[in-house]
């Protein structure tokens, strides 16, 4: 079976970065000029998906729109000789064939996946969560669909994490690996440090057999009052094995304002663009800063 459709679940309210999501989707947030979906999409175009599908809510029609196109804005950079920038628009609309449909009810991400059924069919499919980026050689969306080749079972995206940050995840209880592969024993949703069997930690990306959607039809409320995929995925190891691949990258975390502020520094300092006037500015910001910094050193070494 081969991986070529993917879900992006996109029909959370935002609320960690109100008041800017009052009136727009928080996948619209730019990390520099670009949507933080626009990077998770090309991700999966990247990794060879071929058709994708997602999932909205209420006052998310930009995200809609921005993956549309916009032939007013074309014809006006035409005019104005922009070809640079006509072409960056054209390509964003042609990027890959992209679905929706609407999560009416706020039921938590097991069952925004369930709504999907209908699209995925009887077919292997990816996940993407729209809070994790990485800058990975090959996206992570790739690394998983490999692995998934290999063992033809469900295959989570995981890295390993702090312990302090042990209790913001979902958590791998493993029995063997085979290096970064991991059998899954059992999952565990945001336990606390004392009660996690490991720090390997669910971060955002899946290839996940259609047999899920039988069992999330059937799934009551969990952590949260929510349909939780991580309950789902507990009830799936019983019919299939499920694999956690320990991907490669560096991940962000842009569901956090430290996270999505870090993503927005890096990337920028990556810019050919910005990159280096932005480290200038950078450089001399610290050296201004320097006297506070130290102070602030001092302070925590006592």
């Amino acid at each position: 079976m081969k991986v070529k459709k993917a879900v992006i679940p996109a029909a959370g309210l935002g609320t960690r970065f109100l008041p800017a999501t009052k009136a727009q989707p928080k996948e619209m947030l730019p990390i520099v000029d670009t949507p933080t979906i626009q990077y998770i999409v090309e991700e999966a175009v990247e990794s060879g998906i071929e058709d994708l599908i997602i999932i909205t809510g209420r006052h998310k029609r930009a995200i809609e729109d921005h993956f549309d196109k916009n032939i007013e804005l074309e014809m006006a950079l035409e005019r104005k000789q922009k070809l640079e920038m006509l072409e960056q628009i054209k390509d964003i609309s042609s990027l890959i064939n992209v679905h929706y449909v609407r999560q009416k009810e706020a039921k938590g991400l097991g069952h925004a996946i369930l709504c999907a059924k209908t699209f995925i069919g009887n077919e292997p499919f990816a996940v993407l969560l729209g809070d994790d980026i990485v800058k990975a050689k090959k996206p992570v969306t790739k690394q998983l669909i490999e692995a998934f080749e290999e063992k033809q079972s469900t295959v989570i995206g995981v890295q390993k994490v702090k312990d302090e940050n042990v209790s913001k995840y979902g958590i791998v209880e493993y029995s063997k690996n085979n290096g970064d592969l991991y059998k899954v024993d059992g999952l565990v949703e945001k336990p606390e440090l004392k009660d996690a069997p490991s720090n390997i930690a669910i971060l955002g990306r899946y290839i996940i057999t259609p047999e899920i959607f039988n069992i999330l039809e059937s799934t009551p409320p969990g952590k949260g009052s929510e349909i939780q995929l991580t309950d789902a995925l507990v009830e799936l190891m019983d019919k299939e094995d499920i694999y956690a691949q320990v991907f490669s990258g560096k991940r962000y975390d842009i569901g956090n304002k430290l996270g999505f502020l870090e993503a927005t520094i890096e990337f920028a300092l990556d810019r050919e663009d910005i990159g280096g006037p932005f480290r200038e500015y950078l450089y001399s910001l610290l050296q201004q800063e320097l006297p506070s910094l130290e102070e602030i050193a001092t302070s925590k070494s006592n």
